[in-house]
């Protein structure tokens, strides 16, 4: 069950810098997409944590969590008005 965890987590990372890179070109915004390839970056890392939880992969997705807080506290603090 771990290997089709992994490969599903794989599989998120690497749709979401598709997703991301669509984004980007489409929209032309940066930050549009940042929020959308750490959507799917939050996703991949709770993907892992369903497999085999071990105290790496924990950090991995509390890292991943922390800066996606950070970012979208950031975006809001810099937002005119």
């Amino acid at each position: 069950m771990t290997t089709v965890l992994d490969l599903a987590a794989l599989a998120t990372t690497a749709f979401g810098l598709v997703a991301a890179a669509v984004v980007l070109a489409s929209a032309r915004r940066l930050v549009s997409a940042l929020a959308v390839l750490l959507d799917f970056l939050t996703a991949a890392g709770l993907l892992r944590l369903a497999g085999d939880p071990d105290w790496s992969t924990i950090a991995a997705a509390a890292a991943v969590i922390a800066v996606r807080k950070l970012v979208t506290a950031g975006l809001r603090a810099s937002r005119p008005g």
